[in-house]
């Protein structure tokens, strides 16, 4: 019966662990192409990363103000 519980402790570990390995493989990605791409911004067109986030502040406000109905 203790064999049943080990393997499938260990069934449980893999797949949690490959699972986990998915998440930081996809986090890593997506963190690497966000810096590429404000790298390029830099570089190309001359927006610092400051000018980048008050754009995407003033988007999120005018969005949240739309869903909200605030004014």
């Amino acid at each position: 019966m203790n064999v049943i519980f080990v393997l499938a402790a260990i069934v449980i570990a893999f797949l949690v662990f490959t699972w986990l390995l998915r998440v930081v493989k996809a986090t890593l990605t997506t963190a690497l192409t966000i810096a590429l791409l404000v790298l390029a911004l830099q570089f190309v067109f001359g927006i610092g990363p400051g000018q980048l986030g008050q754009q995407l502040n003033q988007l999120w406000q005018g969005f949240w103000q739309s869903v909200t109905g605030g004014g």
